[in-house]
Parts: C-alpha cells; sequence; structure tokens
C-alpha cells in the first residue's frame, strides 16, 4: 500500500512514522509512505500558500494552486491515489472507514490548514474525512490518526491477527476487560473465571462484559448492535445488575 501525504509541514511525520507498527509495516513493505511538502510548488520566491479570503474576514484561506500542482506531481510520478482532504466539514472517521481504506493500493491525504482550503478544492477530491467535532490547528495530526488505523489493517502488519478480531469497537461493542499478573493488586483480585481455563466459560463471560462495558460508557453504540438470543439474556441480567 502506498500512503502520500501532502502538507505544508512535513517535519511533524517524521519521527511517528518512525515508530512501533508503523516502522515495522515500513520494514516488511507492507507500506510505502511519501511525503510531500505543499509549498514546493508554490512560484513566488516567499512559498506563499495562503491568501485573504474573499468577501472578508479573519484568518487566511489555503491557495488552490500549490495543492492541485502537488497532487499532478503525485499522479506523474507515483501514480493516481484516492485522494482525501482531512477538513471538519468531512464524515467522521470510524473503524469501518479504516478496514475500507486499508484495500485502496494508494491513498493520498491533503492536510488543511488555516481557515481551510480554497472551496475549489472539492472539485478534485474523492472524500472528506474529520476525526472528530473539535478544532485543530491542521490536518496532519488528523492524517496521523488515519494511517496508524490504516496501517494495522494492512495484512500481514501486525503480528497476531486475531488481535485485531477482538480489538475495541469491532461488531459494535467495546472491547472486554483485561486482565494479566498479578493476580491480585491492592486487594483488587482478577476475576476467577480468568483463571479457571474453563475456555468456554470464559468466552462468555467477556462476551457479557463487552457488552456491560458498551452499555455503561458507549450506549449509542447499542444502537447498532445485532444480539444474540444469548447476548439478550446478558442484556437482561446486566440491566438488572446496574444500580438504579
Amino acid at each position: 500500500m502506498i500512503l502520500t501525504i501532502l502538507t505544508l509541514f512535513p517535519n511533524i511525520f517524521k519521527t511517528p512514522l518512525q515508530e512501533s507498527i508503523i516502522k515495522k509495516a515500513i520494514d516488511k513493505g507492507s507500506v510505502k509512505f511519501n511525503i510531500i511538502n505543499i509549498r514546493d510548488f508554490a512560484e513566488d520566491i516567499h512559498k506563499t500558500c495562503d491568501d485573504n479570503p474573499y468577501g472578508g474576514g479573519p484568518g487566511m484561506v489555503m491557495k488552490i494552486e500549490p495543492i492541485y500542482k502537488a497532487m499532478k506531481f503525485v499522479e506523474k510520478n507515483i501514480g493516481k491515489p484516492k485522494y482525501i482532504l482531512l477538513t471538519p466539514q468531512g464524515k467522521i472517521f470510524n473503524e469501518d472507514t479504516a478496514i475500507r481504506l486499508s484495500k485502496i493500493p494508494h491513498i493520498c491525504l491533503i492536510c488543511g490548514r488555516y481557515e481551510g482550503t480554497d472551496e475549489r478544492m472539492l472539485a478534485f477530491i474523492d472524500e472528506e474525512i474529520s476525526v472528530g467535532d473539535y478544532v485543530l490547528s491542521g490536518g496532519e495530526i488528523p492524517a496521523l490518526i488515519l494511517i496508524d488505523s490504516i496501517t494495522r489493517r494492512i495484512p500481514g502488519v501486525l503480528g497476531n491477527e486475531e488481535s485485531i478480531i477482538d480489538e475495541s469497537l469491532k461488531g459494535s461493542l467495546l472491547e472486554y476487560p483485561q486482565y494479566t499478573r498479578p493476580d491480585v493488586f491492592m486487594e483488587m483480585e482478577v476475576p476467577p473465571v480468568l483463571l479457571s481455563g474453563n475456555h468456554e466459560e470464559i468466552k462468555k463471560w467477556r462476551r457479557k462484559e463487552a457488552i456491560r462495558k458498551t452499555i455503561l460508557k458507549r450506549p449509542d453504540l447499542m444502537n447498532n448492535f445485532e444480539p444474540t438470543e444469548e447476548d439478550k439474556k446478558f442484556i437482561r441480567e446486566i440491566l438488572e445488575e446496574i444500580p438504579e
């Protein structure tokens, strides 16, 4: 997979792309990154990539010409990608989107800045994505979020593929509680069922606790949850166990 990033601040990506899962993906040849500085495509001596908004107003707007020229450079030298603009106006990024994007051979992430990009950019991109309803300085941090989430979904990147299956937000449920040694810490004990060796009971416990955690922490996710008959039994028990 190829991930190309168009940005005004390429140094933001240097360290994150050399750590943890992303570095392993690069070393395995599972993903290749191209970090392209949009300023290299500005024509004036000052490498200007922003200007005052037409009609007045605060802040500056990213100019369309340098971004468009950077896109043409990508197409000529790397290949035509799927263009994604990181913007607060985009569709909220989620796990389903990460899975979908991980199957695309070449993605180009365009990092907005300032008050946004010239609206005419929408004629040249394929998708707008937001990482949440809050304000950030630019699209670089959102791009890193997408990169991390997408990269771990590429086959062969993670050592244990089963770890993907059980991760949080898979199948509309949060992940079940996890424990490790010691068995007791400050009088807090690991649930006995996890020490029992009874794999069938452990599986049932994990399912029920994943449902419990979702109900308590992210009840909105239950709207998309399609429970089995056993799940419905768990839900009834959980609701009876929750203090009023």
